[in-house]
């Protein structure tokens, strides 16, 4: 966490002492020739997405480049289900991610590319029951249900302590010379996660139509997720308002 904070600070500044802080704009009055600011610079931004909800500070060094601080975090989850080799696995979900953007806006308009890293933190629940089936599939094997009773399969997907680069596109239009909307995507690579697949000690000793036991597919599913390019990137999309001031 401390080499985060680094970086932060170091990207900041950086940014902030190579261009302007802001700009004028000259007009003539009736009094004579005047100046005054139209560029602000700072905003607050509240959004929800992908990667949960909550908000960020703006500081535009100058109408083309601007540092973006912001946090994500909650409970919320774009789907109720989480596909893994075709069996669908409940999912619930608990994000936790701090990120610092770098926001180029080559036209000085509503549209802008970002770029930075993010600190990712988030936690996957993962339940299927598959219940008093007669019979369900895992990693391409099918058991059939000889328990008596229910199986039950769970586990846990998560990206832990990442420290994860992040390309996006997105849109900032003005509302008012205050209000404004936004929406953003783009993706985080963070790698392979951490995944663990468990069933109740009744079922784990089930033996498939392949000749394995449903602890040993379970634990071949868990290797698939680990090495599947799929779950290598983060996908991102996110709206909301901003405030400038």
């Amino acid at each position: 966490m401390k080499s985060l904070y680094q970086a932060l600070a170091v990207s900041v500044l950086a940014v902030a002492a190579g261009s302007t802080m802001a700009a004028d704009e000259t007009v003539v009055t009736d009094e004579g020739v005047a100046s005054f600011s139209f560029f602000k610079p700072a905003s607050v931004r509240a959004e929800v997405g992908t990667t949960g909800y909550g908000g960020a500070l703006s500081w535009s060094v100058n109408p083309y480049v601007g540092v973006t601080l912001g946090y994500n975090g909650g409970d919320i989850s774009w789907s109720d289900d989480l596909s893994i080799n075709g069996t669908k696995y409940d999912l619930d979900m608990d994000n936790n991610l701090t990120y610092l953007n770098a926001e180029i806006r080559p036209w000085a308009n509503w549209f802008y590319m970002a770029a930075g890293v993010g600190y990712i933190d988030n936690d996957y629940g993962l339940e299927r029951r598959p219940g008093t089936n007669a019979s369900f599939t895992v990693d391409g094997s099918r058991f059939a249900n000889t328990t008596g009773g229910d199986v039950r399969i769970n586990g846990d997907l998560s990206y832990k302590n990442n420290l994860a680069p992040y390309v996006g596109i997105g849109f900032s239009p003005a509302i008012t010379n205050r209000w404004g909307v936004f929406g953003e995507v783009g993706a985080y690579y963070n790698g392979n996660p951490t995944v663990n697949l468990n069933a109740n000690q009744a079922a784990l000793g089930l033996v498939g139509d392949d000749g394995r036991t449903l602890g040993q597919a379970l634990d071949a599913e868990e290797r698939e997720i680990r090495n599947d390019n799929e779950y290598e990137w983060l996908p991102v999309a996110k709206l909301g308002v901003s405030f400038r001031f």
